[in-house]
């Protein structure tokens, strides 16, 4: 399955960051709603694009965090029956 494995802890200065070595994400355990989908989407645009400054990175997450939260989008539909246009699930 193509995804980043996401590890939940507890922080005390950062909200979450990237290990662009192992491709994992780490998140405080603290956050959650739209701020949880601001934090996961700025990391995912690290490891997506790790020659983009911090700058761009926050403008890419704030803009596409907005956009979805404005969608309504949300962690509570867990439905996986559609696939991507990659064809995996």
């Amino acid at each position: 399955m193509k995804r980043y494995k996401v590890i939940y802890k507890n922080f005390k200065k950062v909200w979450g960051y990237a290990d662009l070595e192992t491709k994992e994400i780490f998140i405080d355990k603290s956050i959650n709603g739209k701020k949880h989908m601001e934090i996961l989407i700025h990391e995912i645009c690290h490891l997506q694009n790790p020659t983009a400054t911090e700058e761009e990175v926050v403008r890419m997450s704030i803009y596409i965090t907005n956009t979805l939260w404005q969608q309504k989008y949300r962690r509570i539909d867990d439905r996986n029956h559609l696939p991507l246009q990659d064809g995996t699930k």
